[in-house]
């Protein structure tokens, strides 16, 4: 096996794990402003983010649609069916966002393409996912949307650590 197969198959599974902790942990509210799900889903962007730059956005694109049916099907039997169809429709609208934001930019200085498409990716994710999840339910979900929102902006921000370390790994090899 090639050592870019064995990069797309982790990168692949650290997708499909994320995704279906965060459903679950989604489900699981701090207080009226957030779930605990806010702490971990912001590690997908990271992945895709690394996907984009390493392998380009055709194969960004394939890993999200690959992600996106392994992780719907997982989280049917974990989360339930509702969770299942909203994190689906907001994880592949937001990750393909991300991948189309972060080629616009990606020659911009190292931190700007995976803030920016992060950021704005976030906030699709938000909307659809909580508007879609828990609208119809007596749950705080405007504040848990924005609480989520928020946390994500944060966790972009603090996720450019391990990005920036692994563009100084990729440009050593």
């Amino acid at each position: 096996m090639s050592p870019d197969n064995k990069v797309i198959i982790l990168l692949v599974l650290a997708m499909i794990s994320v995704l279906v902790l965060s459903n679950i942990l989604v489900q699981i509210p701090i207080n009226d402003w957030l779930t605990y799900g806010a702490f971990t889903y912001p590690i997908i962007f990271l992945v895709t983010d690394i996907c984009n730059r390493k392998f380009g956005p055709e194969k960004s694109r394939k890993l999200v649609y690959l992600g996106f049916i392994m992780s719907v099907i997982l989280s049917i039997y974990f989360a339930n069916l509702r969770i299942a169809i909203a994190s689906g429709l907001a994880f592949l609208s937001s990750q393909l966002l991300d991948i189309y934001i972060f080629n616009k930019y990606k020659n911009r200085v190292w931190w700007f393409p995976p803030l920016i498409s992060s950021s704005f990716a976030s906030l699709l994710d938000s909307l659809i996912f909580f508007g879609f999840a828990f609208s119809f339910l007596s749950l705080p979900w405007i504040t848990w949307a924005l609480g989520d929102f928020f946390v994500k902006i944060f966790m972009a921000i603090m996720l450019l650590l391990p990005y920036r370390l692994y563009l100084r790994k990729a440009l050593m090899l």
